[in-house]
């Protein structure tokens, strides 16, 4: 068995296909798919036009993403109500590596963090101790 590397409760990272950097994340062993923060979600002509971030958060660049493969997710919010939510595939740097992943998008302007990653990216990848923190960013820091 080799080893898995150990995710704190966050982190921050980035995300190469769309452009965003340093970004901060929440590792929710609880969520399914991973959610990533819009602050613009809007179909038009079977163009998804997206984004990420608000102007407020780190990483956030104001570039518009426009996606023309994305697909509609029933999902339960944290307070239990269902959600009809966009889908999109994407990638993640943690540790160095990147990982596909897919992600649902949402507004989560009232939410300290913009990502969450859920167990669809977690699983069988990663270990989890609640007590750390940081752990890909600070073993990308070293390597600088």
């Amino acid at each position: 068995m080799k080893n898995k590397p150990i995710l704190g409760k966050s982190d921050y990272a980035d995300f190469p296909i769309f452009n965003l950097e340093t970004v901060k994340v929440k590792i929710d062993s609880g969520a399914y798919t991973s959610t990533i923060h819009c602050s613009k979600i809007q179909e038009k002509d079977g163009q998804l036009y997206v984004v990420f971030l608000g102007k407020k958060e780190q990483g956030y660049t104001g570039e518009v993403k426009v996606f023309s493969e994305f697909k509609m997710k029933r999902v339960r919010s944290s307070s239990g109500e269902a959600q009809e939510r966009y889908t999109i595939k994407g990638n993640i740097e943690l540790f160095g590596k990147k990982y596909k992943t897919e992600f649902t998008l949402s507004k989560r302007s009232k939410m300290r963090f913009p990502v969450l990653l859920g167990r669809k990216l977690l699983n069988n990848r990663f270990l989890i101790d609640t007590s750390l923190t940081d752990q890909s960013w600070k073993q990308k820091e070293e390597k600088v």
